[in-house]
C-alpha cells in the first residue's frame, strides 16, 4: 500500500512540475502595431518608454521609404536591447492589384539588411493586406482571393529566401469565407508562419468564441496565433473596440482570454491595435 501511495505521490508531483514548467517556458507575446514610424523620428525615447511600460514583446513597425534607414536601425537596436522583437510591417488592399508594392518592400528590406548590424535585424515580416477592402471583393471575389493568395505566396517565398519569419493579419471571419475545398482562414494559416487575428470585440467571451476555429486550424498546421484587439474609435458597433472602456477593463478581458487559451499550444499571445492610439489613451500626444 505504501508503495502504491508513493508512486501516486511521485506522479502527482511529476504532473504538477510539468504544468509549472510549461507555464514557465511559454512566454506569451504582447504585441502592438506602430503604423506611424515618424513617431520614431519625433521622439523615439517616448515610444520605447511606452512599449516597455506596457511590457510589449513584439512590435510591428510600418516601413516607410521616406523614413531614414538609420532611424529604423537605431530603433531596432535599442528595442532589441530591451528584449523587444521588431517586425517590418506593411500592406494595403491595393497590393492584390499591384504586387510590385510587395517587391518594393523587400527591396527596401534588402537595402536595410545590407547595412544593419546583427542586433539591428528585423525578427520577421508582418503583412496587413485586407483584400476585402478592395473593390474586387465586391465585384469579383474569386479574383480578389486568388490575387491575395498570390501576394502571400510570393511574400512567403521572399521571406524564406532571407530567413525571415512571415506573419499576416487576418480578420476573424475568414473562417466563414469558402474558397475551393477550404476556408480562407485555413489556407492562410497553412501558408504562413503565424497569424494575428483581428478579433475585434470588447468582451473576453466574444473574443474567445470568434477565434476558436483559428486555434484549431493553427494546431492542425503547427502554427501560432496572436489574438488582436482594437482600441480606436470605429463605426462598426459599440462591441468592436475597447475605445469606450478604460485600459484596466481591457487588460482584465485580455487576461481572461490568455487564461482560457493558456494550455493551447497554438495560442501565442495578444496584440493591441495600435500604438499611437494606445498612447493617446494614456495621455501621450505627439505634436
Amino acid at each position: 500500500m505504501r508503495k502504491v501511495v508513493g508512486i501516486m505521490t511521485f506522479l502527482i508531483v511529476l504532473v504538477a512540475g510539468g504544468v509549472c514548467l510549461f507555464a514557465q517556458e511559454k512566454q506569451l507575446v504582447r504585441a502592438t502595431w506602430l503604423w506611424n514610424p515618424w513617431l520614431l523620428v519625433e521622439n523615439e525615447d517616448r515610444v520605447l518608454s511606452f512599449l516597455e511600460k506596457k511590457q510589449i514583446s513584439d512590435v510591428y513597425v510600418q516601413i516607410d521609404v521616406e523614413v531614414p534607414i538609420d532611424t529604423y536601425r537605431q530603433f531596432v537596436r535599442r528595442a532589441t536591447e530591451k528584449g523587444i522583437r521588431v517586425y517590418a510591417l506593411d500592406g494595403a488592399p491595393n497590393w492584390i492589384e499591384h504586387e510590385e508594392a510587395l517587391e518594393r518592400l523587400f527591396q527596401r528590406l534588402d537595402q536595410y539588411e545590407n547595412v544593419a548590424q546583427p542586433n539591428e535585424k528585423f525578427s520577421g515580416v508582418h503583412l496587413d493586406v485586407e483584400p476585402y477592402l478592395h473593390v474586387w471583393w465586391r465585384t469579383n471575389r474569386e479574383k480578389a482571393i486568388a490575387s491575395y493568395q498570390s501576394v502571400l505566396q510570393r511574400a512567403r517565398q521572399l521571406a524564406n529566401e532571407r530567413s525571415l519569419r512571415f506573419e499576416v493579419d487576418i480578420p476573424f471571419w475568414f473562417d466563414e469565407v469558402k474558397h475551393r475545398d477550404k476556408t480562407l482562414a485555413e489556407w492562410v494559416i497553412a501558408h504562413v508562419d503565424g497569424v494575428t487575428i483581428m478579433a475585434y470585440r470588447d468582451r473576453a467571451d466574444a473574443i474567445i468564441n470568434i477565434v476558436e476555429k483559428e486555434m484549431r486550424l493553427a494546431k492542425k498546421y503547427g502554427k501560432q496565433v496572436v489574438v488582436g484587439v482594437e482600441t480606436g474609435q470605429v463605426g462598426e458597433g459599440d462591441d468592436v473596440s475597447f475605445f469606450e472602456e478604460d485600459e484596466a477593463y481591457m487588460n482584465e478581458q485580455l487576461a481572461i482570454v490568455q487564461k482560457h487559451y493558456a494550455r493551447t499550444k497554438s495560442f501565442s499571445g495578444v496584440a493591441v491595435h495600435h500604438t499611437e492610439q494606445w498612447m493617446k489613451r494614456n495621455g501621450i500626444v505627439f505634436e
